[in-house]
């Protein structure tokens, strides 16, 4: 599995590909790999949407979940960018409870790519985010977002 480390208004970001699909992004700093076409591709991505320049991610993903969970990343990259959804319509939507989408956004391995920060608490409160800086990323993402 290769990766690549970038940089992001939120610190290090660290994207792993295997047999040219995108399978993780992590916080952090990863040592140097050898860089597959599809991680220079995520790096263009992801550093024109940092810039504000992008709002629709074109990349192979590949999270790796149960069913369910592939089900609710799925949805994910549904909502639109600048829009949200709250735990309970998500939930609504796949005829499931607001906690077990909850739980798949925690478990989310491609963060920002699936965007899990678009899902909200009911009356669009903030609620948990399990990247960088939690609920301060979250709320910067959206903000990112926004016109």
């Amino acid at each position: 599995m290769s990766h690549i480390s970038i940089k992001s208004p939120f610190g290090d970001l660290t994207v792993f590909e295997e047999d040219g699909r995108l399978v993780a992004i992590e916080w952090g700093k990863a040592p140097a790999s050898k860089k597959a076409p599809v991680l220079i591709e995520a790096r263009e991505q992801l550093d024109a949407y940092f810039d504000g320049t992008l709002t629709h991610f074109d990349l192979p993903l590949a999270p790796r979940g149960t069913p369910f969970l592939e089900r609710v990343w799925k949805h994910m990259r549904t909502i639109p960018f600048g829009a949200t959804e709250t735990y309970g319509e998500v939930a609504k939507k796949l005829q499931s409870g607001p906690r077990a989408v909850g739980m798949a956004c925690g478990r989310n391995p491609l963060p920002i790519l699936v965007p899990c920060h678009r899902i909200v608490g009911a009356g669009g409160g903030l609620t948990g985010y399990s990247g960088g800086g939690g609920i301060e990323t979250k709320r910067a993402l959206l903000r990112l977002e926004q016109p």
